[in-house]
């Protein structure tokens, strides 16, 4: 099973009830934490991932294992968004013919429901604690979902000795290419 933050049992819970549930729940998570979703009301998968888009959190996917549904979402954030600082960036168009690294500091459950073939996961809160993995001559493409958390990633590495480190923009939520996916 994917990682969560938190589980809610919505199961036996008919519409609306495993949103509602939901909701609730989900006030309680850090922005960026993952919340799954324990229901057998097959209506659940368009409703929650419909919600979900609504108020501005991202529904990640879901995984059905006999009668459950397992949603996953992850809370967005009410904040305003940040101005990207780091200076070096690349287009999605870029990485696909670059020769470096791609590194996803999404979280594990959004990079397991879709990343680029090839990349390497260590999510952006890892990251300080796991920049040995890395190396320091190689050109690192860093991508999460929007852009702000690779650009803090980026930031991040430079400030530790990275020299060749591109932001990805806009993120994966525009990529097209071919994805892979470990569920």
């Amino acid at each position: 099973m994917i990682q969560a933050n938190h589980q809610l049992d919505a199961k036996g819970l008919a519409c609306p009830m495993p949103i509602v549930k939901t909701k609730k729940a989900i006030t309680d998570l850090e922005d960026g934490q993952v919340l799954e979703v324990q229901a057998t009301d097959k209506g659940s998968k368009a409703d929650l991932a419909a919600w979900a888009s609504t108020v501005g959190h991202q529904y990640l996917g879901t995984l059905e294992e006999g009668d459950v549904l397992y949603h996953y979402i992850r809370k967005g954030s009410n904040e305003p968004e940040v101005e990207k600082t780091f200076e070096h960036t690349v287009s999605l168009d870029e990485i696909e013919s670059g020769d470096g690294l791609i590194l996803d500091v999404r979280e594990a459950a959004e990079y397991a429901f879709g990343h680029i073939q090839g990349a390497k996961s260590i999510p952006m809160g890892e990251l300080e604690s796991r920049l040995g993995e890395l190396d320091k001559e190689e050109e690192i493409y860093v991508i999460c979902r929007t852009g702000k958390r690779s650009d803090l990633a980026a930031q991040l590495l430079a400030n530790n000795g990275y020299k060749k480190v591109y932001n990805v923009l806009p993120g994966m939520n525009e990529w097209n290419g071919k994805i892979t996916k470990e569920i």
